[in-house]
């Protein structure tokens, strides 16, 4: 990726990896968590939550998926743990997901316009990275926000095992490199880039 492209996504990178954590944060606020706000991570100023190496992988051409610090959410705080955990961990994508829609109504309206260039690109990164977060994070793998949804819909005497994958964060890390990267490449980005043309009405490809 050279410099422009670099210039380009930096600001959709930033804000897709702020919304995302400060929507876990907020959302378990709501449900009666204030771990976030007590730890200051309540915040959409991008230095509280960037992580430097899941950061700079989301800048690789040949990765194009990256992760922040997590925002901390106690369970024992919620009134429903299971329920409200899952419905915070969700928070995150559903967030990305909203962000890409809005920008690529920016897109279609700057195609309208006939504005082009700088301008249309920087909003359609905005479409591509969040959309990358969005999908990427749904990977039921822990420590991915999927694997809560599936936790929580899991039998009890199942969601016991599954739940143990997480106590095991390097392993959890090598399977997601392992196993998520090429399922992200074969089946994640296609996803993305068909639900991108959707939104901008326009092809795009990265």
């Amino acid at each position: 990726m050279d410099l422009g492209n670099i210039i380009l996504s930096a600001p959709a990178i930033l804000f897709g990896l702020t919304i995302h954590e400060f929507s876990h944060g907020y959302v378990a606020s709501i449900l009666g968590d204030p771990t976030a706000r007590e730890q200051g991570r309540l915040t959409l100023n991008p230095l509280k939550h960037l992580d430097p190496i899941g950061t700079i992988l989301l800048f690789l051409p040949w990765t194009r998926f990256g992760w922040a610090r997590p925002v901390p959410i106690n369970p024992k705080n919620f009134k429903y743990p299971l329920r409200d955990l899952a419905i915070a961990s969700l928070a995150g994508p559903i967030s990305n997901f909203l962000v890409a829609i809005v920008s690529g109504i920016v897109t279609r309206i700057f195609t309208a316009l006939n504005i082009a260039g700088f301008a249309w690109q920087m909003a359609a990164n905005f479409v591509i990275f969040n959309l990358i977060l969005c999908f990427f994070n749904l990977i039921p793998i822990p420590p991915l926000d999927g694997s809560r949804l599936v936790y929580y819909l899991l039998p009890p005497r199942l969601a016991v095992h599954y739940g143990r994958l997480e106590e095991y964060g390097f392993l959890s890390m090598v399977i997601i490199f392992l196993f998520g990267l090429p399922l992200f490449r074969m089946v994640i980005l296609p996803v993305v880039i068909t639900t991108a043309r959707i939104f901008t009405g326009q092809g795009i490809w990265f």
